[in-house]
């Protein structure tokens, strides 16, 4: 048996296991990894001699799958970025870091739907064959998988952005999940090559759509548009200052 089988039957027995007294949503885990295993091979990107996937990958529920999703997040995830970095090695597909899954709800998709943007984040080592992170019109969109209808694109919500961008320092960071943390430490989600900056200078954190920075104790502390500030919520164009590095907030 292959180790993709492997990977597949050992999902398969996670959700026999833990699933079968509770788990009664009509979005199936093996057919999650499925879909992101698509996902990732369709999402390609060609270096000089490699051939690049995202790393990174956000899955949308309907609200009533994402509550039975619930207690079992922290243990899918693991098996699905395990079940994406084996898949990627077999195909002899480059990752510029482990693969990450983020579970999000959208009000949109109905019960037994689900929904899989895939991305390429930045990493830390930068690699000189590795390609610029893409662009919008590379990646942003969202899949939606369906039990009884064809793939298709989800429109994305009226007047709202498809993402969050920090850009400065000579780099391009999306951001994602619910909070960041940045600063010269290289345990940090963004590091900040800067001897003014503290190891864990401020935090990014978001809610309700809309992004938020906070100082994290800083010596040299942050400043929004040249003034201090504790705490923030951050409009596009917004430019961040730690220690005397800028870095600009952007909504693309």
């Amino acid at each position: 048996m292959s180790v993709l089988r492997n990977l597949e039957a050992k999902l398969g027995g996670f959700v026999e296991g833990a699933f079968s007294r509770a788990f009664k949503s009509r979005v199936e885990p093996v057919e999650l990894a499925r879909k992101l295993a698509k996902e990732m091979e369709d999402s390609k990107m060609v270096s000089v001699s490699r051939t690049y996937v995202p790393n990174y990958y956000r899955v949308f529920l309907s609200p009533q799958d994402r509550e039975q999703f619930a207690s079992y997040e922290p243990a899918l995830r693991k098996e699905l970025s395990d079940y994406l970095l084996e898949h990627a090695r077999a195909q002899r597909l480059a990752l510029t870091s482990r693969p990450a899954i983020e579970f999000m709800t959208d009000d949109r998709l109905g019960l037994g739907e689900f929904g899989i943007q895939a991305q390429l984040l930045d990493a830390d080592d930068e690699s000189e064959e590795r390609p610029a992170a893409p662009s919008q019109g590379d990646f942003g969109h969202t899949m939606v998988y369906s039990p009884d209808r064809a793939a298709r694109k989800l429109d994305p919500q009226p007047g709202a952005p498809s993402r969050a961008v920090l850009a400065g320092a000579g780099r391009r960071t999306v951001l994602s999940g619910d909070r960041m943390v940045l600063g010269r430490s290289r345990d940090c989600d963004i590091t900040v090559d800067d001897a003014n900056v503290s190891r864990e200078h401020a935090e990014l954190r978001t809610a309700g759509g809309a992004w938020r920075i906070v100082d994290l104790g800083s010596t040299n502390g942050v400043k929004v548009n040249r003034r201090r500030i504790d705490q923030a919520e951050l409009k596009h164009g917004d430019r961040i200052t730690l220690g005397v590095t800028d870095l600009d907030f952007e909504l693309e």
